[in-house]
């Protein structure tokens, strides 16, 4: 049996993909914190098959819930204080997104200008698309 302890202050991301959790790891940039990091791969779930949970000991404050919404909206995020679930928070797509994804256009302004952000605009959460702000490039993630 795996025993993972519980965390007295920070986050759980629960109901993610199974396989995902190393790539939201690095897509929320949790390497490069000073945080305890507790990663669980393929665990059982009666709704999902299997999924991968996270287990972030650091303020709440440290999770971008954008980037998260971004990448997968249907993931649950309890958030702990005092050791025990205070706030279970729900994912939605954000309207803008900064630097999650890099326009593809090679005229878009930022092929050319690179420390301009590369922001995207939510235009159909039906399809998930976004499109640049800059060239109107789409993206869309279904």
């Amino acid at each position: 049996m795996l025993n993972v302890g519980k965390i007295e202050e920070g986050f759980v991301l629960d109901h993610m993909n199974a396989g995902e959790s190393l790539r939201i790891y690095h897509d929320l940039k949790l390497d490069e914190l000073d945080c305890t990091v507790a990663m669980i791969m393929n665990a059982k779930s009666e709704k999902m098959g299997k999924k991968d949970i996270l287990k972030v000991e650091c303020p709440i404050d440290m999770l971008d819930l954008d980037v998260l919404g971004f990448i997968d909206h249907k993931i649950t995020v309890n958030v702990i204080k005092d050791g025990e679930i205070v706030e279970k928070k729900r994912l939605h797509l954000p309207k803008e997104i900064r630097n999650i994804i890099k326009c593809k256009n090679p005229r878009c302004i930022t092929s050319i200008e690179q420390e301009l952000d590369h922001i995207f605009v939510l235009t159909d959460p039906e399809t998930e698309t976004y499109r640049c702000k800059y060239c109107e490039e789409t993206y869309s993630r279904i």
